[in-house]
């Protein structure tokens, strides 16, 4: 017979086991951050490489005033507009007679480009244009067209700052990027250089020709001026035509621009300067062509060509995508606006008719209702629940129906032996299953439903059924509030639960399509629930499922304010994301499943053309963009207009204040809490984006989400101020339930 193996070696088996599940458990948990993340930083970056060719990234306006010439070669100051220093001794070259090279700077403008291309084609003429990398690299398009019709194209740095000023890192920075752009865009480099806001050779001094030697000793020729037209300064048509032609036959390098501003004046002064130079027997050529000189164009090949082409993509991406940003923060700004306004609106409508004197729903109600308490490893906090039903002031029976618990929630109900109370057990089924058990054993007309981790007030249960005098009402939604706010994700679900919630809910009452009867404070009428067939398990969100159902069932569900629930919210980033993923998938199968309601008539046509769209317009749509206020913020910050930007976000959060304000003050809440509002919405919108972005991403896939039980302390204050965890359950150890009476079953 073979023995048992050692103790010790079990136990360092059954460690090791563990500790590989653990290891698995992290290596997997990242996952699901991980395409939201990635989405993230890949807009982070588009957005940052469209400021950098926005020159809002390192923007430098400095331009250097004249300085003492000693420095500069005689030659050069005596000499033409063309300057070749890179062979260490500078010459100067001059253009020859009856032959005019016109250059344009700072373009490609996708306004004026185009316009010059034409006159120029118009008139059968060539010219030099010196673009930005920064203009290149967003229409290369334009420096195609440039290239294939015959034009040269020159360098004019990446960002148009005044060389003098930059180090010689920057100066070869704005060289590189500036010929990336030029081969990403038409694959070509070019030997010919501009230097910002440089004139004529006679202008050079002390500090730029530091800069143009430098140049030439990288293998560029630098092109100045002889001829300015002073387009820039826009000084009419007729000026600019007589200051570009220059006198008696001499060739020119003539100075104009296709960008940097309104250039209708020099698009107009080629219409009279081409033909009329024409006539004086000028020819407009390429640089090279005048000087009879190789081409200054290069092809590009290899990986330096799809390194230009990778770079100008992804340019366009970026404008791509910062576009879409826009038209989204403009759509954000008009649905968060007209959101508020309507919430406002009609939560002002909603309270003054249930606080209009004489205002009822009918004859008081007061005969006995069932309450349904599904419970699922609730130990923790079920006592406390059950206690909190049995001090109602409404006649009541309470049914728990313990849903498989292994930690003895049902044994812990029976010993209080309460009146009024019985427990139902099943094996672990799930909380529809654990519903329509009870809604089975239920012996009135009228069913509450709460989760195994929520307290009532004593009037909670009348407040929650007076609406069922009315016949018309199927479902009454209650009011559910966050009990351990003490801490900061705790205050911040407060604010939510207080503003997002109550608030619509007042929204939705007055509009008809009240879209969830939450499952912690919630009441149906049992006729409304058996002709929709009960709780369904089709979505991961049953309360939001049933309501829709009622509604397309002709039933009216309204909220009763006053029927006050307590209830756990969670109290880690964890808790919190497994909660909600779980709440916006569910919505989105509930959404999805009576999708067909749009095209129906009666209720359910009402309701599909009502209500859908606003549940999937502010609980789905809104959410996933409201972020770009924060994305938009960060941008202005970095690269301004920062004032304008700061002003933008704050105005939205003085709304957003605004009506926070008025739903602490009708639910009378403290205003303390709204302290945090400003952090909560720059961190809590973030997490709920990346929730709605996950269950957007599992939905698209086809992904199955499974329930995620979290943990429950039972530290929820009750009403009158006693902590719903005992001393005794406390010192029992955990296995709080999931607050939502439900747990994993295949």
């Amino acid at each position: 017979m073979n023995s048992p193996a050692p103790r010790g070696r079990y136990d360092r088996s059954k460690r090791a086991a563990r500790k590989r599940k653990q290891s698995r458990s992290r290596l997997r948990l990242p996952m699901r951050y991980l395409l939201p993340s990635t989405l993230l930083v890949a807009l982070l970056v588009m957005l940052m490489l469209r400021g950098y060719v926005h020159n809002e990234f390192q923007a430098d306006h400095r331009v250097r005033p004249p300085a003492p010439t000693s420095q500069v070669p005689k030659e050069v100051l005596g000499g033409g507009p063309v300057i070749d220093a890179r062979a260490g001794v500078p010459r100067t070259l001059r253009i020859p007679d009856n032959r005019i090279v016109l250059t344009f700077d700072d373009g490609p403008d996708p306004v004026w480009t185009p316009k010059v291309l034409d006159k120029l084609k118009e008139y059968d003429a060539h010219a030099v244009f010196f673009v930005a990398g920064n203009m290149a690299a967003r229409h290369p398009d334009l420096v195609r067209r440039m290239v294939d019709e015959g034009h040269e194209i020159g360098l004019h740095t990446f960002g148009h700052p005044d060389l003098s000023y930059q180090t010689s890192e920057r100066i070869d920075r704005e060289l590189s990027q500036n010929q990336l752009a030029l081969a990403g865009a038409a694959g070509i480099r070019s030997s010919l250089f501009r230097p910002p806001y440089s004139s004529f050779s006679y202008a050079m001094d002390n500090k730029s020709w530091p800069v143009t030697e430098y140049i030439g000793g990288r293998g560029y020729l630098t092109v100045v001026n002889d001829t300015d037209s002073e387009d820039w300064k826009r000084p009419g048509v007729r000026a600019i035509v007589e200051r570009a032609t220059p006198k008696d036959g001499e060739g020119a390098i003539v100075l104009l621009h296709d960008s940097g501003g309104d250039r209708s004046q020099t698009v107009a002064a080629l219409d009279l300067l081409l033909p009329d130079l024409k006539k004086k027997g000028y020819t407009f050529t390429r640089l090279t062509t005048a000087l009879d000189a190789p081409s200054a164009h290069t092809p590009v090949t290899g990986f330096a060509l799809w390194k230009g082409k990778a770079f100008v993509s992804a340019v366009a991406v970026s404008e791509r995508i910062t576009g879409v940003l826009v038209v989204g923060l403009a759509v954000i700004g008009v649905l968060v606006l007209a959101r508020f306004g309507l919430m406002l609106l009609l939560s002002f409508a909603h309270a003054r008719k249930v606080r209009r004197k004489g205002f009822r729903w009918g004859d008081p109600l007061m005969r006995p209702v069932s309450v349904l308490v599904p419970a699922y490893n609730e130990r923790e906090c079920i006592e406390a629940t059950v206690r909190s039903l049995v001090a109602s002031d409404h006649p009541i029976e309470v049914i728990v129906i313990d849903d498989g618990s292994t930690d003895g929630t049902a044994g812990l109900v029976e010993a209080m032996r309460l009146p009024r109370v019985r427990v139902v057990r099943q094996q672990n089924a799930g909380k529809p299953a654990a519903l329509n058990n009870g809604i089975r054993h239920a012996r009135y007309d009228i069913v509450v439903m709460m989760d195994g981790d929520t307290v009532f007030e004593p009037s909670t249960v009348r407040e929650l059924v007076q609406p069922f005098a009315d016949p018309r009402v199927g479902a009454v939604a209650g009011n559910a509030k966050v009990g351990n706010r003490d801490s900061l994700i705790g205050a911040w679900q407060h604010i939510e639960y207080v503003m997002g919630f109550n608030l619509d809910r007042r929204m939705y009452d007055v509009l008809g399509c009240m879209p969830t009867i939450p499952g912690a404070v919630g009441a149906f009428r049992r006729e409304a629930l058996e002709r929709v067939g009960g709780m369904s398990e089709d979505t991961l969100a049953e309360d939001t499922d049933v309501t829709m159902a009622l509604h397309r069932d002709g039933w009216r569900v309204v909220y009763a304010e006053n029927a006050r629930a307590w209830t756990e919210a969670p109290e880690s980033v964890q808790q919190l994301w497994s909660q909600r993923y779980r709440w916006s998938y569910g919505t989105m199968q509930a959404i999805w499943k009576h999708r067909r309601a749009v095209i129906e008539r009666g209720p359910s046509g009402r309701f599909g053309r009502v209500g859908l769209p606003f549940v999937s317009l502010f609980m789905v749509v809104a959410p996933l963009l409201a972020p770009l206020i924060d994305v938009f913020l960060l941008y202005g910050l970095v690269f301004g207009p920062t004032a304008k930007t700061v002003a933008a976000w704050f105005g939205v959060l003085v709304v957003q204040a605004v009506c926070a304000a008025y739903a602490f003050r009708l639910d009378k809440e403290r205003m303390v809490h709204l302290i945090s509002l400003p952090l909560q919405q720059i961190l809590y919108r973030q997490l709920m984006y990346v929730v709605l972005l996950q269950s957007w991403i599992t939905a698209l896939t086809g992904g199955r989400l499974r329930w995620q039980k979290l943990r429950r302390t039972g530290a929820v204050e009750a009403p009158g101020g006693t902590s719903t965890r005992t001393p005794q359950r406390a010192a029992a150890g955990s296995g709080g339930g999931n607050g939502t009476g439900r747990r994993p079953h295949a």
